[in-house]
């Protein structure tokens, strides 16, 4: 078990996504300054009721583990930072500090990353390759991670121009098979125009 600072967001953060923040809040001030000083990551949980400022929100039971990799202090002497999703966490327990920023007791769940990707799920390895191609996405020339289910799953998951809640449904999928299935559905309902970014 973990016990982590929990960071309530409109957004649904994939193992290895990468998610840029804009930090003004004092309580985020002090979580980002904790987490740099341990070394230690937060966890991001997708909202279901308030909001991101003010009071602390309701978030769902299932986040990712974020860590860190960059920072920068804007022009608009905001602190801009750059976190990776590492594992998925299940929340056990919640509790709000004093400062107001919320503090979960976790449990990891543990993914197997290395699940070959089947080759009847080829089709959507080759979508991503080419969605990373013309996007040029950072990791378009990682080939081997193009083979992997995991890997593939929530990638596109995270790509997906679908509702937060159904990216929450795909991210707390614990077999990446189902989420690459659930994904081959959620894609006949969308339009290639659709992937604009």
């Amino acid at each position: 078990m973990l016990t982590i600072p929990l960071f309530p967001l409109y957004a649904v953060l994939f193992p290895e996504g990468v998610l840029p923040l804009r930090i003004f809040e004092l309580r985020y001030l002090d979580m980002v300054s904790e987490c740099m000083r341990t070394g230690s990551g937060f966890g991001v949980c997708l909202i279901s009721a308030g909001s991101e400022v003010g009071d602390p929100a309701e978030c769902h039971g299932v986040g990712t583990l974020a860590r860190i990799f960059d920072w920068e202090k804007g022009e608009d002497g905001l602190l801009r930072i750059t976190a990776q999703g590492d594992r998925r966490f299940r929340v056990l327990q919640k509790r709000v500090r004093q400062n107001q920023l919320l503090e979960g007791d976790v449990e990891v769940i543990d993914d197997d990353k290395d699940k070959e990707l089947p080759v009847e799920f080829q089709v959507l390895s080759d979508m991503l390759r080419q969605i990373a191609a013309k996007f040029e996405l950072p990791y378009r020339t990682e080939h081997e991670k193009f083979m992997k289910a995991g890997w593939v799953s929530c990638r596109l998951a995270e790509l997906l121009p679908i509702e937060l809640a159904d990216k929450q449904i795909l991210l707390e999928m614990d077999d990446p098979m189902r989420r690459l299935e659930q994904i081959q559905t959620v894609l006949q309902t969308i339009s290639p125009d659709q992937f604009a970014m």
